[in-house]
Formats: C-alpha cells, sequence, structure tokens
C-alpha cells in the first residue's frame, strides 16, 4: 500500500466497523474452528498496523509478518523483535509444519502470484492447522480504492475456493460477508466514477459514521457470516481451511 494509506489505517481501524467487524469474525471462526492455545503458534500474514496480531497474543503465541517498510515499523514497536518478519526472497523464514494458525486479512489481493502464497501456507502448518483468510469480493465493486491499496483482483467465491485445493485443505467454510452493505458499496464506487468532481474530499472508507451507525454496521457485517446461508454476493470473502 501507499505510504499514506498505513496511516488512514491506523486511525480509523480500532472502531470502524469495517476492520474492527473483520477482525472480530476472524477470531470467532478460529474459536470455533479450532480454539487456540497458549502453546500454539499464528502467523498473521501481512499483519499492516500488527491490531489483529496484538488482539490474539492473549490467546496464543503470535508472529506478525509483512514485506513493507511502513508495515514493519509499526509491528516493530509493538511486538518483541523475535515476533516480527520479513520475507526471505518470497519465503517465509520459518520451518516447514511449525504453526497451528495462518491468517491474512485482506492480503490475498495484494499479490500477482495468490496460489504461491496458500501453497505457502499449506507448508507452514501442521496437519490439522487451520488457515483464516478474508478478500475482497466482486469485480463489480473495484474502484479507486482498490487502485490505491494496490490491488491486483477482486474475488468471486469459486475463485478463492480454487486456491484451496481438496486434496490438500479440508474447507471448514466460506462464504461472501458483509452481504448487506453491497447495494450501498456499488452505488457509492459508481458515484465516484461517474461523478468525479462531485465526490472530491474524504473517501468513505475512510471515514468513522456515528456510534449508533458504526454499531449497526458492524452487527450487520459480523452476524451473516455465521449463518448457514449461502450468499450470492457481498462486499467481503471469508474461508477458513483446515490442512490436510
Amino acid at each position: 500500500m501507499n505510504a499514506s494509506e498505513y496511516d488512514n489505517l491506523a486511525r480509523v481501524e480500532g472502531t470502524h466497523w469495517y476492520y474492527a467487524g473483520k477482525r472480530e469474525l476472524v477470531r470467532r471462526w478460529i474459536q470455533r474452528a479450532r480454539p487456540p492455545e497458549k502453546a500454539d503458534t499464528l502467523l498473521d500474514c501481512g499483519a499492516g498496523t500488527g491490531r489483529f496480531a496484538k488482539e490474539m497474543e492473549a490467546h496464543c503465541r503470535v508472529l506478525a509478518l509483512d514485506d513493507h517498510e511502513e508495515a514493519l515499523r509499526h509491528l516493530r514497536a509493538l511486538f518483541r523483535p523475535e515476533q516480527v518478519l520479513s520475507l526471505a526472497g518470497d519465503r517465509v523464514p520459518l520451518p516447514d509444519g511449525s504453526l497451528e494458525y495462518v491468517t491474512a486479512l485482506d492480503v490475498l489481493e495484494h499479490v500477482p502470484d495468490d496460489a504461491a502464497v496458500v501453497s505457502g501456507f499449506h507448508r507452514l502448518l501442521r496437519p490439522g492447522g487451520l488457515a483464516v483468510v478474508t478478500v475482497p469480493a466482486s469485480m463489480a465493486l473495484w474502484s479507486d480504492w482498490d487502485v490505491s491499496l494496490h490491488h491486483f483482483r477482486r474475488y468471486s467465491l469459486p475463485q478463492l475456493r480454487a486456491l484451496f485445493p481438496a486434496d490438500q485443505w479440508e474447507l471448514v467454510h466460506v462464504n461472501y460477508t458483509n452481504v448487506f452493505a453491497f447495494p450501498a458499496v456499488w452505488l457509492l464506487r459508481r458515484w465516484r466514477k461517474w461523478f468525479p468532481a462531485r465526490a472530491g474530499g474524504e473517501r468513505a472508507e475512510d471515514k468513522l459514521p456515528g456510534p449508533f451507525a458504526n454499531s449497526v454496521l458492524r452487527a450487520l457485517f459480523v452476524g451473516p457470516a455465521f449463518w448457514p446461508v449461502p450468499f450470492p454476493f457481498g462486499v467481503s470473502l471469508v474461508l477458513v481451511a483446515r490442512r490436510r
């Protein structure tokens, strides 16, 4: 991401419904699929400002990985030196089968070869270890926001599922999330595309709603992520997979 995007993220992610909701649903899926123990190790890939990794320290041992200097600056301020990792070439500097959990919150869309990254998750996890991934969904929502964040793509559900082949992974859950926000997000991004002069100023993605609206939007994001309903669309996708 651009350096300024880390500052935007750090400013709003603590309470903003989208970022806080995303962290909550990942924590809840981890607790549901494989409750962590203190001796377990979780690697948060593309850890960014480190907020999710820091929240998980209450549950298990945490490592934070990133390859952008701006992110590493944030991570080094939060964690001990041995907890902060950067890539060695294109490889995570950890032994095979050394982790119980790998998380990647809105990371795969930033890399050219997402299949290679998922293969790396498989290498790092022990058999039975858990990968939890979130990604932005639907190329119909592609906008200036994706460009500023250096996204390569937004995902469909079949596209994300195909990265986790059945001979290597047991899919615990995969579904669209943030379903109810989809129409509003689509309209907002079309407006910015069609009328850029009128859409100037701060992006809606960087604005923190009022407390009531923020709490309602967060509940509408997190709650449906646990409904046993196959949604046809959404702003995001979440996937939970167990390594075979």
